[in-house]
């Protein structure tokens, strides 16, 4: 068997040449974070050395940043100009036990998105231009510094969430936004799952704005918790608070923390499913509409955190069982995030497409990986 190679290309041109001269196939990595599913790959090609901002104009709230700049360097640059990236990419290394650095490419290629994507979207709606490099070593530029209707295929939203299967991605261009001045957290305690995907779908319903709506059956101290989170101005927060625990005063036990360092910590451990982290077992991450969540999480078993006012679903369940299984037939898709040790290596990450979806995915690949060699087998 011949040795695995691994690649680090310094420039867009040296990854178009490489992948222009390989023969074989290759896992693409950024930072190396994220361990999701296998591949046929025999070798690996990594965009680490792809590094650096090339532009970042607070004023126009645009940053453009090659695809191997680590997210750390992104998010310091734009604090420095009291901004963010509004989607809230997760960091996945507490969940999966890595090391690594996360990159803005990897961020972008698995569609990254946290919390807030209920009130401002995904990553893919803060992405407005790509570069990147096709499975026959050709650069493809989409996309612009500005948001702008296209015609024919919208390869920005294409590249997001395709895990390096049709292209490796060399340079991104972002929508950023202000940071927000003030952070309040209405807190409801010991409410069941029911109830809590009512308060969420009612908070969400409302017209308090709210940035995050999440709910661990076992929380921290070991009780339920709701969490619903307003964001702006000092003022607007504390009406909007308010608001809401007057909304929910039914419930048995409402609060408000406003506490900085608390708040960021409860949203950060919400964003990174804390409660699983060193915990044995496989974690899954379920796409569902809210009003599904219920049944669903009843039907998954284990131990569950809600997110996305219960249109995400974090499920750690025993090893090497198929949740889908389980799950059966819903208006979603289930994921294996993490597989446990005892796991099969070749379990599937992602759930089979319906065969419409995979037809099309399957055209997809021909049309910008023909030879078949970018992180072949990862998503079907």
């Amino acid at each position: 068997m011949t040795k695995p190679q691994i690649d680090c290309p310094r420039s867009e041109k040296e990854l178009a040449e490489f992948v222009r001269d390989t023969q074989r196939a290759v896992r693409v990595t950024g930072g190396d974070t994220r361990k999701t599913g296998s591949t046929r790959a025999e070798d690996m090609v990594s965009t680490s050395a792809l590094s650096g901002i090339t532009l970042y104009d607070p004023g126009a709230l645009t940053l453009v940043a090659k695809s191997g700049t680590p997210l750390l360097e992104i998010e310091n640059a734009l604090a420095a100009e009291n901004q963010r990236l509004a989607f809230e990419p997760m960091d996945h290394r507490g969940l999966l036990g890595t090391q690594g650095v996360s990159t803005i490419g990897g961020v972008v290629a698995a569609n990254v998105s946290g919390p807030r994507r209920v009130q401002v979207g995904a990553c893919r709606d803060h992405l407005l231009g790509v570069r990147f490099v096709d499975g026959r070593g050709d650069v493809i530029k989409n996309g612009g510094r500005v948001m702008k209707n296209v015609t024919g295929y919208d390869l920005v939203k294409l590249m997001a969430g395709s895990y390096g299967t049709l292209g490796i991605l060399s340079e991104v261009s972002l929508k950023v936004l202000p940071q927000v001045e003030a952070v309040a957290t209405v807190l409801i305690k010991g409410l069941t799952n029911s109830e809590a995907v009512s308060v969420m779908s009612r908070a969400m319903g409302s017209p308090y704005e709210v940035s995050g709506a999440a709910h661990m059956p076992l929380g921290m101290e070991g009780e339920a918790a709701t969490t619903l989170r307003v964001e702006g101005f000092h003022a607007s927060v504390a009406y909007r608070a308010q608001a809401l625990v007057e909304m929910f005063k039914a419930c048995p036990d409402v609060t408000v923390q406003t506490d900085p360092v608390q708040t960021t910590a409860v949203w950060q451990g919400i964003s990174e499913a804390a409660p699983f982290h060193n915990e044995a077992g496989d974690v899954w991450k379920i796409s569902c509409v809210p009003s599904d969540a219920t049944r669903l999480a009843q039907a998954a078993g284990g131990r569950i955190l809600f997110d996305w006012a219960g249109g995400l679903i974090w499920a750690l369940t025993t090893e090497g069982h198929d949740l889908r299984l389980d799950l059966g037939s819903f208006d979603g898709h289930a994921t294996r995030i993490r597989a446990g040790k005892t796991t099969a290596a070749d379990a599937p990450t992602f759930a089979p497409e319906h065969p419409l979806i995979e037809r099309l995915s399957a055209g997809l690949r021909e049309k910008f990986d023909p030879r078949g060699i970018l992180n072949p087998g990862l998503m079907g």
